[in-house]
């Protein structure tokens, strides 16, 4: 295990300022390189204790920025426009960077890392993914994923397209079983 510092807050590790101890893994791949961490030595921690003020005024800072940006962006909803088979299986998938490029376009400038995706989307349909403006501001965006302009509205409506028209065929298939018994 190694022991840093942590300069932001992390999800599920720590707030700023707290003595962690993680995998050298985690440590290396993640928190070191994103600058969300420094390692806990002596001179670091003397350097920190010093600059604490300082760095916890630039995150409020930040953390109010952010809240701002959040406040004038909620709501905000992402159209995106791809091909799907008749059951609403996406051909592909709807990845953090086609939701940051959604953004964008928007008129809120993000990158994929900002885009919280669990996993990637693949049906058609409304998706609420979570936008992390800074670490403790979170921004709630709707991805409208449709065949089409049209469809995206209708969407939006709240009418569920892919399960009109599985009812549509089942409709048929019963007629054409109805009209087979009756002869």
């Amino acid at each position: 295990m190694i022991e840093l510092i942590l300069m932001q807050r992390v999800d599920k590790l720590g707030q700023m300022g707290e003595l962690v101890k993680v995998k050298p893994g985690y440590a290396r791949n993640f928190l070191l390189p994103g600058g969300k961490a420094i390692r806990a030595t002596k001179s670091n921690l003397e350097k920190f204790e010093q600059d604490r003020v300082q760095l916890e005024a630039q995150n409020l800072k930040r953390r109010a920025e952010a809240e701002r940006v959040a406040e004038r962006m909620e709501g905000l909803s992402v159209v995106l426009i791809r091909s799907a088979g008749e059951s609403g299986g996406l051909y592909g998938s709807v990845s953090a960077r086609d939701i940051a490029d959604g953004c964008t376009e928007a008129g809120l400038t993000v990158n994929r890392s900002q885009v919280l995706l669990d996993q990637p989307i693949k049906t058609l349909g409304l998706t609420t993914v979570r936008v992390e403006l800074h670490p403790e501001v979170m921004l709630p965006v709707i991805v409208n994923v449709a065949r089409s302009p049209e469809e995206a509205e209708r969407q939006a409506r709240g009418e569920e397209i892919a399960r009109e028209e599985d009812i549509t065929l089942e409709d048929e298939l019963v007629a054409e079983l109805g009209a087979a018994t009756r002869e």
